[in-house]
């Protein structure tokens, strides 16, 4: 019975006990670091897709957006705080709804975390371009910056950022883990100098037409559809539970992380959402020359964008580069041009992050023999899973080197909001199946929060364009095409072994850049 193989919960705890990973992660580093996985393309540039989509109603996008990441997060905090092991949703998954379930959710989380890397990786791309042309008037040849969807042919400065943040993964350099804690700081004083510059020059009047695309439009437009691509700026929260095998007292410290990480970055997004849409650009979307809506990533859209840069007009749903672009319409151009520089040196922490969630979750997959072990080896000088990065990192890499960044957040966002469904059916179902377990944090009016949370993220999913609802179920059935054919056999718990040999419970050390930053 595939649906029958589900792992013990105490066997996943004396696992990560085997495992011992060294917990030095307390309540303010967890929340440094869903900060830090939190603030990345989403908002720096995604606020471009958002007034497409939305106009000024992106700023109910948020909320709804904000809203169902919240009633998520109080999920995910019971079952961490529960389970503070390593695989996320994955680990949840197994031990409450089976393995074929569980393999299904954990490969749904490689899609977000590697897909997500890669939009990241594209966003970094426009803030580079940009830092070009504000410092030193340096244009690039299109075709050389963005991929065919764009108008372009290939992005090489995504593919460089991409394979550069992979090697130093698996270089695993201490450098880059003090690097990386000052990144945080920079991208939250980036947007801070933005909200302090912006709000008080918001033009009103520019608040209207306020819904221009009505709640739910075509092809992913409208309220509803900004919503399920801005969902995507909030989406690294859950990377706090994947750090709970090294977490100081998790039971307490990995529900402040989420939460306390999740509200931050709310409060964040609300005010440079006002920011932007109140500027001299304002959010309108920009339409073709008969006043028909264009698509994001779209090559009308593209077209029309070149279009009106030709006139001296580059709307806000054009820029490639959104807050730094308010600021120099605002007149702050220097300004403009650090916010960009801040863009541009503190996104690539997120492509690390995004990296390292998907190395772990191959790690723990491999770690259950659902994924060949030699995946999971260990570098002998290193110390870091090379071989599991260098194929992630691959997969980044020809993903940004050709999608656009609001496709592949659309990508991402659908294997995400598929793992939190799976989150807060497991938290229902364990809650009915062993009512007197211990539970460090429970989820109020759970049944309320985790109807909510299905609904949420059916309701947004459904709102993705078209072609982003359909990568998840190809995904998914290539997933288990690659199940039946080696992990149903060669599952640990499948052929007995509920428990792993003490060979096979260590895992690598977490790379440096993550972890020792929040040691600081």
């Amino acid at each position: 019975m595939i649906f029958g193989r589900v792992k013990p919960l105490d066997a996943i705890l004396r696992t990560a006990e085997k495992k011992s990973l060294h917990r030095s992660l307390g309540a303010l580093q967890l929340t440094l670091l869903g900060v830090g996985a939190i603030i990345g393309t989403g908002i720096f540039v995604l606020t471009s897709e958002a007034a497409q989509k939305a106009g000024p109603g992106m700023m109910i996008s948020f909320v709804i957006a904000g809203a169902v990441c919240a009633v998520a997060a109080l999920c995910y905090s019971e079952l961490a705080s529960m389970l503070p092991v390593s695989g996320s949703a994955y680990t949840y998954s197994y031990a409450v709804m089976g393995e074929m379930l569980a393999w299904l959710v954990g490969w749904a989380l490689v899609l977000e975390y590697a897909v997500a890397a890669s939009a990241v990786s594209v966003g970094w791309s426009g803030y580079f371009v940009g830092q070009l042309r504000g410092w030193f008037g340096i244009e690039l040849p299109t075709e050389l910056i963005a991929g065919p969807f764009a108008g372009g042919v290939i992005n090489l400065p995504a593919v460089f950022i991409a394979l550069l943040i992979t090697g130093l993964l698996i270089r695993g350099t201490t450098e880059s883990a003090r690097v990386n804690a000052v990144l945080v700081a920079i991208k939250v004083t980036a947007l801070t100098v933005f909200i302090v510059l912006a709000i008080p020059v918001m033009k009103m009047e520019n608040f209207e037409p306020f819904t221009p695309m009505g709640w739910a439009g075509h092809n992913g437009a409208g309220v509803i559809g900004a919503a399920a691509s801005i969902f995507f700026a909030y989406v690294g929260f859950d990377a706090v539970s994947t750090a709970a095998e090294e977490t100081k007292n998790p039971q307490r410290n990995v529900p402040i992380g989420l939460i306390g990480s999740l509200a931050i970055c709310t409060v964040f997004y609300m005010l440079v959402a006002a920011g932007a849409i109140g500027s001299p650009l304002g959010s309108q979307p920009v339409t073709s020359a008969m006043g028909e809506w264009l698509a994001p990533g779209s090559a009308g859209l593209s077209a029309r964008c070149t279009e009106l840069a030709a006139l001296g007009h580059e709307p806000l749903s054009c820029s490639k580069e959104a807050l730094a672009h308010v600021l120099r319409e605002i007149g702050y151009l220097n300004f403009g041009n650090l916010i960009g520089l801040a863009a541009f040196l503190a996104l690539p922490s997120v492509i690390l992050v995004m990296i390292y969630g998907q190395t772990r979750m191959f790690f723990v997959m491999s770690r259950d023999g659902l994924l060949p072990e030699k995946l999971s080896t260990v570098h002998p000088k290193w110390k870091t899973p090379h071989i599991i990065t260098a194929i992630t990192g691959i997969g980044v890499t020809l993903a940004a080197a050709f999608l656009p960044v609001g496709k592949l957040a659309d990508i991402a966002n659908a294997g995400t909001l598929a793992a939190f469904v799976a989150v807060a059916i497991c938290v229902v179902v364990l809650r009915r199946r062993e009512p007197n377990r211990h539970r460090p944090f429970r989820t109020p009016a759970l049944w309320l929060v985790a109807s909510a949370t299905v609904i949420g993220c059916v309701g947004l999913y459904l709102s993705l364009p078209f072609e982003a609802q359909m990568v998840l179920p190809i995904w998914g059935g290539v997933g288990l095409l690659l199940y039946f054919a080696y992990g149903y056999r060669a599952s640990h718990l499948g052929r007995g072994l509920v428990e792993v040999h003490e060979t096979d419970a260590d895992a690598p050390p977490p790379p440096q850049e993550v972890e020792r930053p929040f040691n600081a």
